[in-house]
């Protein structure tokens, strides 16, 4: 009985990965998503994958490998794939100093910039949006600065992502208290809506929001999102090896309309991988700009 009890224990276990199928997993990551996992982080494929190959009843992680290449089902798993391997640690009004950086040096400037040209035409992108905490924030924010005159603009923003999950959270608009934890009380009290399970974002908000999946490494898919004014893509890039920022880089700069701004996050810089944007160099953050 003894030994029976522990060969059930064993196989509740979560195999370990080998360095051959960390190497492949590793690639197939790269490949499909420009995501680069570095040695150091192997445990993390195994915290975050060992249960799901324990519930889908595989000994190994090549055998889970070839399932997200060729399962009959693969389409469905590289969606739940995707969640795990993506960090999604965000919250409403993150990182205050650089949001009052973009506030005062970018959005203020882009609104009168196309205010003096009388063109209220306006689009910004979040380019890895998470749960949809980064675009509505930037939504409010569009709110704060217009106020009633919003109603004349046509502004747009496109949030993509590339974990389906994150999507779904996102068009559900709902957040808890962790979620809103940076966020101003009187914000808070203008533009959600209190309800048993949390607070949903309120309409006006949402409505200037276009949710969708997005791959970085996908040229194509890039080109499709309609060119901005503005591109915010925070806490992403980091994830990437210099080839795939590189690449993302130039995307962006292809997107952006002439004198367009790129917001990265607080710790990531482009002075390696590209010379075509003008650094602003503000107390509380840098953004870049492309030369009009």
């Amino acid at each position: 009985m003894a030994a029976s009890t522990q060969s059930t224990l064993n196989l509740r276990q979560s195999p370990p990965i080998s360095a051959k199928e960390f190497t492949e997993l590793r690639q197939f990551i790269y490949d499909l998503s420009g995501i680069d996992i570095p040695e150091r982080r192997k445990y993390l494929l195994e915290n975050r994958l060992g249960p799901r190959l324990l519930e889908l009843g595989l000994r190994t992680y090549g055998e889970y490998t070839m399932l997200l290449r060729r399962g009959p089902k693969k389409d469905e798993e590289l969606k739940f794939f995707f969640s795990k391997i993506t960090t999604n640690e965000t919250s409403f009004f993150r990182d205050l100093k650089q949001l009052d950086v973009f506030e005062k040096h970018v959005l203020q400037d882009v609104l009168a910039e196309r205010g003096k040209l009388d063109d209220k035409n306006l689009h910004i992108w979040s380019a890895g949006c998470s749960s949809g905490e980064e675009p509505y924030t930037l939504g409010i924010m569009l709110h704060e600065a217009l106020r009633m005159s919003i109603i004349g603009w046509k502004a747009r923003i496109t949030a993509n992502d590339l974990s389906p999950d994150m999507i779904a959270k996102a068009r559900e608009g709902l957040y808890g208290d962790h979620a809103l934890r940076t966020t101003p009380k009187d914000i808070v009290n203008r533009y959600f809506l209190k309800e048993t399970g949390g607070y949903r974002i309120h309409p006006k908000v949402k409505k200037l929001v276009s949710l969708g999946l997005i791959n970085l490494n996908d040229k194509l898919a890039m080109k499709r999102v309609p060119r901005s004014h503005i591109i915010f893509c925070r806490n992403v890039i980091i994830y990437f090896d210099d080839a795939m920022k590189q690449k993302v880089i130039a995307g962006f700069y292809d997107n952006l309309l002439p004198g367009g701004y790129l917001v990265l996050g607080h710790s990531e810089t482009i002075h390696k991988h590209s010379l075509a944007f003008k650094p602003l160099i503000k107390p509380g953050g840098i953004v870049y700009r492309k030369e009009a």
